[in-house]
Formats: structure tokens, C-alpha cells, sequence
């Protein structure tokens, strides 16, 4: 991971990942950084330096609480400021006063997560999950993926799923599902191929926007600066909703798909920020199976109802028309090559028709054909 290169010992000690290696032997994390040093051993020093900051603090402040931590942090500043001309006795002080400041902010990050831990010890992942306000407990049963490495990897999990983890991205799961339900926490953009399995639900939470469903093939992007979630589906169907406690207990007691069901080649954008979500098509519809005729959209003199069931049944999506207006309507042309909404253009342009897109629906309007 190039950032990491650029790092300091403050700037490792406050890694996510550098902390559950040093801090809780994550096997995980324990393999990514000795691999990591041994590809840099320049870093060696800066890395020691670093678990002996988490060390000593871990340590030192295990029985603090935070209001005491505040006091003596607000205590060593005042004093540090008395001594600012006083560099000599400083430098021969086991810490310098930056390392003070970024002991107690790591300190203080620790208390409070042990805190967390204390104060929900008694609570289950799934509440965990739903009730945390975006905020994801990494303990023992929890695994943490983060990827900086400027690609997109690959995250197998336990259940067989797959998921394909986009660059800046980060993806939180359990080690062992639960026996009613498999939940995942994500971070930015991935794609996941899940493993079927109509009793146990699949969630993805992302942000505000829930994505429930049984067995499939999807997308999703949260994206943080512009508030908005989007889901693309590729095979199979998907349900989403917005996070709230009603729906999470409404989605929990059911099996099958509720809220805003998405087919193939279907995508819904969520607006965090007004709660508002759009279903539309996808910006370039993919055939969903190549057909093993060669000669599936080449048409001679075909009736029209006929030419709109085979793009409903290649792309997955809705064809809506008025079938007596267009009865008379016959389509002879060859289509193999074309894009969906190419294909769409050239069928109107012959029929004298158009089309427009609304809720992921193609609605196609005629006068009909003489």
C-alpha cells in the first residue's frame, strides 16, 4: 500500500489495521504487515516506534477514564506551554511533547472504544448493526477489509459469497453468519456475487440505504461526498429501503423481497439527504445470457409484439406498448450488434414510434402502422 510510505510512527499508530495487529493479533492484519515490512524494511524503525506507542498507552491508560485522561491531558499542555523555552530538559524527557499529543489522542480513542465494548458487551452483531448509527463494533466475531491498494480485490466470505472490493473501500462482516440472516457493512463501492440461499437473507448496509436479497449479482456505491447510494443490479433481483428501525423490523420477520424491488439492467439512486430514491435503467442495458441463436434479432417482417418480448426476455426489463394500437406494426432489420437503446431507435425510426424510460420501464408510443 503506497500511503503507508509516507507514514509516521503517529500516523500507524492510529491505523485501523496497524492497531488489530499490534493490539489483537488480527491474522488478517497480522500477515498484511509483516509482508508490508518486509517489503520496507526502512519502515522497520518507524513501525517499532509505533507498537510502542499503542503498547505503552495501552498500558498506561487501560484503567483511565475519559474525563480523568482530559483533565491530565489539559494539565500537560499547561505545563508543556510553562516549559516551551526550556528545550533542553524537554529533549531528555522520554517523550516529546508531539508524541504526548498523539499519545493521548490514540489513548483517548482506545478508552472510548473499550468503553463501547463494556457498555455494549451484552448486545448481539445484528442489534449492533442496526442500532450502532453507522458505526460498525471490529471485535473478535468481526472482520474489517480495507482496500487503498489502487485496484480492487477480492473478499471471499464464509457463506461462499463473493465480493469484489473497489479501491478506498471498506467492507465490515462477520467471521460466522447468523443462522437467520448474513449482513455485511460497506464502505464505498463494491460488487457482490451471493451465494443463494432463500432462508438467509443477504443485507448490505450502506449508509442509510438497506439492499436485501436471496441469491444475486449487484453493485453498490456509497458515495460520501455527494450523499447519494446507488445499487445496480446485473442478475437476479434485489430489494432496497431506507435504514430505519420500522423497516429493519418488518424486512427481519420475512423471507421474501419487500420495498423497491430491482431486476436486471434496473438501478436506484438514494438521496441521503432529502431520502428520496429514483429507479431508472441502467446507462448501457447488457443482454442478460448470450442467446445461442445467432440470429435472435434478425427480423424479417416480424410482428412488433414479438420483437419487444425478445428484448424483454435478452434484457430483463419491461416493454410497456399498446399492443391494438400496434398490431398492424412488423419490424424486418438486423439488431445483433447494437446496444439496447440503439436497438430501440432504430425499431421506433422504422415504425414511426418513440420511446421514453420511466421507472426503469420502456414505454413505447405509436399512432400505429398502416
Amino acid at each position: 500500500m503506497q500511503h503507508y510510505k509516507n507514514y509516521r510512527p503517529e500516523d500507524f499508530a492510529s491505523d485501523a489495521s496497524f492497531r488489530r495487529w499490534v493490539l489483537e493479533g488480527n491474522d488478517y492484519d497480522t500477515i498484511f504487515w509483516e509482508n508490508w515490512i518486509d517489503n520496507n524494511p526502512e519502515k522497520r524503525e518507524d513501525i517499532e516506534n509505533s507498537k510502542n506507542i499503542l503498547l505503552s498507552i495501552t498500558n498506561a491508560f487501560n484503567q483511565i477514564s475519559d474525563d480523568e485522561l482530559q483533565e491530565e491531558l489539559e494539565k500537560l499542555e499547561f505545563k508543556l506551554d510553562e516549559k516551551e523555552d526550556a528545550q533542553s530538559k524537554l529533549k531528555t524527557f522520554l517523550f516529546n511533547r508531539r508524541f504526548f499529543y498523539v499519545a493521548a489522542s490514540v489513548a483517548m480513542l482506545l478508552g472510548g472504544f473499550w468503553w463501547f465494548v463494556k457498555q455494549t458487551g451484552n448486545m448481539r452483531y445484528g442489534d449492533m448493526l442496526f442500532h450502532s448509527n453507522k458505526t460498525v463494533l471490529v471485535n473478535n466475531d468481526l472482520i474489517e477489509k480495507e482496500n487503498y491498494t489502487g485496484h480492487q480485490v477480492t473478499v471471499a466470505l464464509a457463506d461462499g459469497s463473493i465480493v469484489i472490493l473497489q479501491n478506498e473501500s471498506k467492507i465490515s462482516y462477520p467471521k460466522t453468519f447468523a443462522k437467520e440472516k448474513r449482513e455485511v457493512y460497506l464502505e464505498g463501492e463494491a460488487f457482490f456475487e451471493i451465494a443463494k440461499d432463500p432462508q438467509k437473507p443477504f443485507y448490505v448496509f450502506a449508509n442509510d440505504l438497506v439492499t436485501k436479497v436471496l441469491g444475486t449479482s449487484f453493485s453498490v456505491k456509497n458515495d460520501k461526498i455527494s450523499k447519494k447510494v446507488k445499487v445496480i443490479v446485473k442478475t437476479g433481483r434485489v430489494s432496497v429501503f431506507e435504514r430505519t428501525e420500522e423497516n429493519l423490523n418488518k424486512q427481519q420477520t420475512q423471507t421474501q423481497l419487500d420495498g423497491l424491488v430491482l431486476t436486471p439492467n434496473q438501478q436506484v439512486v438514494f438521496d441521503e439527504v432529502d431520502k428520496r430514491m429514483q429507479r431508472s435503467t441502467v446507462e448501457n442495458p447488457e443482454i442478460l445470457a448470450m442467446p445461442i441463436q445467432k440470429n435472435l434479432f434478425e427480423f424479417d417482417h416480424t410482428p412488433i409484439a414479438d420483437v419487444f418480448k425478445k428484448l424483454e426476455e435478452s434484457y430483463g426489463l419491461k416493454v410497456m406498448f399498446d399492443k391494438d394500437v400496434m398490431k398492424n406494426c412488423y419490424l424486418t432489420a438486423s439488431l445483433a450488434d447494437e446496444p439496447l437503446f440503439e436497438k430501440l431507435l432504430l425499431i421506433c425510426k422504422t415504425i414511426d414510434a418513440r420511446y421514453e424510460v420511466i421507472d426503469a420501464q420502456i414505454i413505447i408510443y405509436s399512432k400505429g402502422c398502416i
